[in-house]
């Protein structure tokens, strides 16, 4: 210990064993969204065990957050690498998602089978109001930390317009992003600088096993082969597993969902839009009302939210009987671990083949213009996910024809109102906002039946 009582001396490298322990607890524990999530993994590895120093943690984390796909999952797999080499990070990646994926197939299998009971109505009643709450706080959030000129938020109407009222795919929408941020960097630099992320690495917590002046290790140096030899192995394995997947609904599902981990940017919430589109208007895999269920289990399972894909994947196997009526269940599942393992194979090739270029320097990431415009425009597209959740809670039987067909939910704006005033005006965790919500959908349901 230094005087001002900061540990001087360096931990052991953690074994494979001891770290594999780690990533395995790290997925059952990780609740609370991408932010939760590396708020839990900061608290463990930096302060805690001091596998890593704050810096490189930072580091990384900027590294992340400028890739499509879930930043917290990546960060497991950049930081799983780091210290294991390569099978580190496949081995911290799988176990950041798999205990999620058998959770939410277990609580999807409950929900198809059982969700015509009053209790689990009831408990939608109140959760489904709440996950409107979470993705219009969502938007806010984002909002408020992307758009700090007249061009970000010129950039996030530009957005909202195109898919609220053009029905312009996702996809279009992120690139044409993307582009402008391109332009927009060259000719107004100043208005396109990425804002300062998850904060600056002024802390100290002692000597960590991976510190600021670690020299490079052999692993973490760029190889063209090693390179070459990784994305070789991951176009193999995709296009075999393409091939074992019987035709029709599993090979859409994997093509469907290998698109959708490209254009992840902004997170789970700015790619459920597209997800949405293809799930239910494309493939008909379930309807507008089973996606913001799928929705509400995400939220309340450990894991990135993104694993809602596991749910459309469930249900559009289950929905489909790919392997009979007599195998729901099996069709139901293996969907899910179809949807799951084509959302996050990108993940992987992203950080195992970018990890050395990034460890090659330790300055700051360059190329932020198209990712400060994707953020801006990704504000517009959540707004659009809040409104088209709302309209379905909200006005539960309406239509396109009729958009405002049946009576008004009450009880469920009352809801979506109280949450998000807990979560804006209170800081309230998501958990505790679904917990909530899900006892008064309860108390609703038995004490005046839905």
């Amino acid at each position: 210990m230094n005087e001002a009582g900061t540990p001087t001396d360096r931990p052991e490298h953690p074994g494979f064993r001891e770290a594999f322990w780690y990533w395995l607890k790290l997925g059952f524990i990780s609740f609370g969204g991408p932010a939760g999530q590396i708020s839990i993994m900061h608290q463990e590895l930096v302060e805690k065990r001091r596998w890593i120093s704050e810096r490189r943690f930072l580091h990384a984390l900027n590294f992340c957050m400028l890739l499509p796909g879930p930043e917290a999952q990546q960060l497991a797999i950049y930081l799983g690498w780091l210290l294991h080499r390569t099978w580190g990070g496949i081995v911290a990646g799988v176990l950041f998602v798999l205990p999620s994926l058998f959770i939410l197939a277990g609580l999807t299998w409950i929900y198809l089978d059982f969700g015509d009971l009053t209790l689990v109505q009831g408990v939608f009643a109140g959760i489904k109001p709440a996950v409107v709450a979470i993705v219009l706080f969502a938007a806010w959030r984002i909002g408020n930390r992307a758009l700090k000129n007249n061009v970000m938020w010129l950039l996030a109407a530009a957005a909202f317009v195109a898919i609220f009222v053009f029905d312009v795919p996702f996809p279009f929408i992120v690139i044409g992003a993307a582009l402008l941020g391109m332009l927009g960097g060259r000719w107004l630099p100043g208005k396109f600088q990425l804002g300062g992320g998850h904060g600056a690495a002024d802390q100290h917590f002692g000597a960590a096993v991976i510190d600021d002046d670690t020299p490079p290790l052999a692993h973490t140096r760029h190889s063209h082969l090693h390179l070459f030899k990784l994305v070789a192995i991951a176009v193999a394995l995709w296009s075999l597993v393409i091939l074992l997947l019987p035709a029709g609904t599993l090979t859409d599902m994997a093509i469907f969902f290998s698109k959708a981990a490209l254009v992840t940017f902004g997170g789970a919430y700015a790619v459920l839009p597209y997800v949405y589109q293809g799930g239910v208007e494309t493939y008909g895999w379930l309807s507008g009302a089973q996606m913001v269920d799928g929705l509400a289990l995400g939220e309340s399972t450990p894991g990135p939210l993104i694993m809602v894909v596991a749910f459309v994947g469930y249900v559009g196997g289950w929905t489909h009987a790919i392997f009979g009526s007599d195998h729901l269940f099996l069709a139901g599942f293996v969907a899910a671990c179809v949807a799951t393992f084509f959302t996050f194979l990108p993940s992987f090739v992203f950080i195992l083949a970018g990890g050395p270029l990034v460890e090659s320097t330790h300055g700051d990431l360059k190329f932020t213009a198209p990712l400060s415009a994707i953020t801006a425009a990704v504000v517009g597209v959540i707004l659009n996910l809040a409104l088209f959740f709302g309209w379905h809670v909200l006005w539960p039987e309406a239509n396109a024809a009729q958009p405002f067909a049946g009576g008004f939910e009450w009880f469920a704006a009352l809801v979506a109102l109280a949450a998000f005033i807990a979560l804006w005006h209170f800081n309230a965790s998501i958990l505790h906002v679904l917990g909530v919500c899900a006892v008064l959908g309860l108390l609703h349901s038995y004490l005046l039946p839905l």
